[in-house]
């Protein structure tokens, strides 16, 4: 790529690729692989993402919200669309752009049945969504047979499969519950079969789901972190290619007298003569205020600057004492080598919330 002259994302579709592949090698042979490019796929750009996938032949996506779906059909996805939270106020349009609804209580249940029936539908495809453990969304096993009764008094709607999610699949320490989990879902399975005459797809599995309960991943599962290049573990971060870098330019730079102030509210005080530089990115872009005074940094010539003063809306200051640089310079926020997932821990957070907030005000590009 050449040299990054403004804020950029640089998103990497070999990489991706690469995370899509492994994961695969993971799964049993008719396991299906859903993808899930919620959020702007995981704050990357959900079209490209979404697109290389398919042409990879991904089996299905998921987005949280209705809106989400319909962007990607518009971007010319084709394949079948998963809405994971959905809201009766989006349901005609749901079916309008035939994308599928997670249906996680009778309330919505309800108001799916009776929009499908009034729009002429017949066995529209819907996903039930059971609650084992992770108290979040979902039906509880009790409520199979008031399904059933509801289901069995229209043909609007059919059911293309029933899903839950791990509670603490990265956690080894949590491996008991996870089993009472899978074993709660494979309760809830026979039950529906039992009542319905049949089973539809089943999917638990999420990233770490694959990685750790390989006898969980059913009919389908669900990935999300793991295609943009993050493993949930050390031990398996090695295999994952993160799939973006964010760059930035250095804008200028200045020198710091001992016992000057920088940055709002005189947040930092420097103790000695010093030099900073300053980086039009801030957190109207994605880097929150947590990283300010020295809990974050960047990466400049191969070398650490931490993060001084409060983090700015459009800026930061970094302390480049000792780093030979000059104004118009690169800086890696994170990268490959520099992840995410390190930088985020030093503001004490985790790489999911850094990589979904960088703001789509950021320029993205494509590498192939």
């Amino acid at each position: 790529m050449p040299k990054t002259q403004e804020t950029t994302l640089e998103i990497d579709l070999s990489a991706l690729k690469h995370n899509f592949q492994y994961l695969k090698s993971k799964l049993q042979k008719n396991t299906k692989f859903l993808a899930v490019v919620k959020a702007f796929a995981y704050g990357h750009d959900a079209d490209q993402i979404a697109l290389h996938l398919q042409n990879l032949d991904v089996d299905y996506f998921a987005v949280a919200y209705t809106n989400e779906g319909v962007a990607l059909r518009d971007a010319g996805i084709t394949k079948p669309i998963l809405v994971l939270h959905p809201l009766p106020v989006g349901f005609s349009t749901i079916i309008d752009r035939c994308l599928e609804p997670s249906i996680y209580n009778n309330k919505v249940l309800n108001a799916f049945v009776q929009i499908a029936a009034e729009k002429n539908q017949k066995d529209y495809p819907i996903h039930l969504k059971f609650n084992t453990g992770l108290n979040r969304l979902g039906f509880s096993e009790n409520e199979v047979e008031d399904i059933y009764s509801k289901l069995n008094a229209s043909n609007a709607v059919s059911v293309k499969s029933i899903f839950s999610h791990l509670a603490a699949s990265e956690d080894p320490s949590e491996k008991e519950f996870m089993m009472h989990q899978i074993n709660s879902f494979k309760s809830i399975s026979e039950k529906f079969k039992s009542f319905f005459g049949y089973q539809p797809m089943l999917h638990m599995c999420n990233t770490s789901g694959i990685l750790n309960y390989p006898d969980a991943q059913f009919d389908m599962v669900r990935s999300g972190i793991g295609l943009y290049g993050f493993g949930n573990s050390e031990m398996e971060n090695k295999y994952f290619k993160p799939i973006a870098s964010l760059k930035s330019v250095i804008s200028q730079i200045h020198d710091i007298e001992e016992g000057e102030t920088v940055g709002y509210n005189r947040a930092y005080k420097s103790k000695s003569s010093m030099r900073t530089a300053t980086i039009p990115i801030g957190h109207a872009d994605g880097i929150g205020r947590p990283y300010g005074n020295e809990k974050g940094f960047v990466i400049i010539a191969g070398k650490k600057a931490s993060i001084v003063g409060n983090v700015c809306m459009d800026m930061i200051m970094v302390n480049i004492t000792g780093i030979a640089c000059e104004e118009g310079d690169e800086v890696i926020i994170f990268d490959a080598s520099n992840t995410a997932d390190e930088l985020a821990h030093s503001a004490n957070t985790i790489s999911y919330e850094l990589i979904t907030a960088i703001s789509q005000r950021v320029k993205r590009t494509i590498k192939k």
